[in-house]
């Protein structure tokens, strides 16, 4: 007996119809691709092909981003490491034999002061001091002692050096740096990277980030299952500022002060968006499209952080970009919704990360 194998009862439309939607889907999901990679594109066409640019802290995750982008721009990209390796310079090489000749110099150093693994200890303190003003003095002289200085010098800093308020919007020229651990060492970071005015012809600007946002590491990927699980809840009352920036844009404004001689002094590295830790907690819920049940305790954090460090979660700052825009820089992401559904245009699971 031959048995009979039953199909199922397709018809030719059902078919045509199937294969049209997954087309439809495919032509999506790259438009969709190449739409996040034109979003992070570097600025317009480099005006120093081929210049070397010298990077302290280009293994991390801000450096790794702005590394590609200088190399996909043709500049030629020389790491200052603690290990020796290929296109790297170590720290004790940069003090015994002077800095090389190059373009630019970026400094971006610092151990990660929200790691969570580190107790706030004395010695730890020191840690993210040193690694920070102590790096940033040993930059700054090997230029300003150079025979051949870089053309620019560009140093990081952060918002944390102005005060925390629920009134005060705070521009580059706002005054603060001196009232606590993270003021203080902000300040001291700047003065380390500054150099004598009458001695230098090299052009030097300082960059005060706020909370970095990107799919590959920083805020998000420390927060990410947190919210995905729905205890991604507001910090405290929520009412604090949030002051952020996409690593795309903040990279994109290395790039800016790089290709733009006019461009000097203080920058503040953040979006034009000012938004309450309130406003990022909703919206990264809705972006990700899950619940947040769970508020976080400042007494929490205070414990577990450290008062110190805590209060860069629980106490924030409205900054405002005002020399950024100034300057003539364009911003990819202005705006937070923009920024969430570029990072998680394809990455909305649980396994993303």
């Amino acid at each position: 007996l031959v048995s009979k194998v039953m199909l199922p009862n397709i018809t030719f439309l059902e078919v045509t119809g199937a294969l049209g939607l997954g087309t439809v889907l495919l032509l999506v999901y790259f438009w969709r691709k190449n739409r996040q990679e034109s979003q992070t594109d570097s600025p317009s066409e480099p005006r120093t092909m081929g210049a070397r640019v010298l990077i302290g802290g280009g293994s991390g995750f801000i450096g790794s981003t702005l590394r590609k982008m200088l190399e996909l721009r043709g500049y030629q990209v020389t790491l200052i490491s603690r290990t020796p390796g290929k296109d790297k310079i170590t720290w004790d090489e940069l003090k015994k034999t002077g800095l090389p000749e190059c373009y630019a110099v970026v400094g971006m150093q610092g151990a990660n002061i929200l790691n969570i693994f580190r107790r706030w200890t004395e010695g730890f303190k020191k840690e993210v001091w040193d690694s920070r003003v102590e790096t940033t003095k040993t930059l700054a002289k090997a230029i300003n002692e150079s025979s051949t200085p870089p053309k620019v010098w560009v140093s990081f800093s952060g918002v944390g050096y102005y005060q925390p308020s629920y009134v005060y919007d705070y521009d580059e020229d706002s005054p603060g740096g001196d009232f606590d651990y993270i003021s203080r060492l902000a300040t001291a970071w700047e003065e380390a990277a500054k150099l004598p005015a009458e001695k230098t012809s090299t052009r030097q600007v300082i960059i005060r980030p706020g909370v970095v946002l990107g799919r590959d590491g920083g805020a998000i990927k420390q927060m990410y299952f947190s919210f995905w699980f729905g205890s991604g809840g507001v910090i405290g009352d929520g009412a604090q500022f949030f002051p952020w920036i996409h690593v795309n844009d903040l990279t994109r404004l290395v790039v800016h002060v790089l290709e733009n001689e006019e461009v000097t002094g203080v920058l503040n590295g953040v979006a034009p968006d000012v938004v309450t830790n309130w406003d990022f907690t909703k919206t990264f819920n809705t972006t990700i499209v899950r619940p947040g049940f769970f508020p976080l305790p400042r007494a929490v954090l205070n414990f577990t952080l450290g008062e110190d460090r805590a209060k860069m979660l629980t106490e924030g700052q409205a900054v405002v970009p005002k020399r950024t825009l100034e300057s003539g820089f364009n911003y990819n992401f202005p705006k937070l919704r923009m920024a969430l559904d570029n990072i998680f245009s394809y990455r909305k699971g649980f396994w993303s990360y």
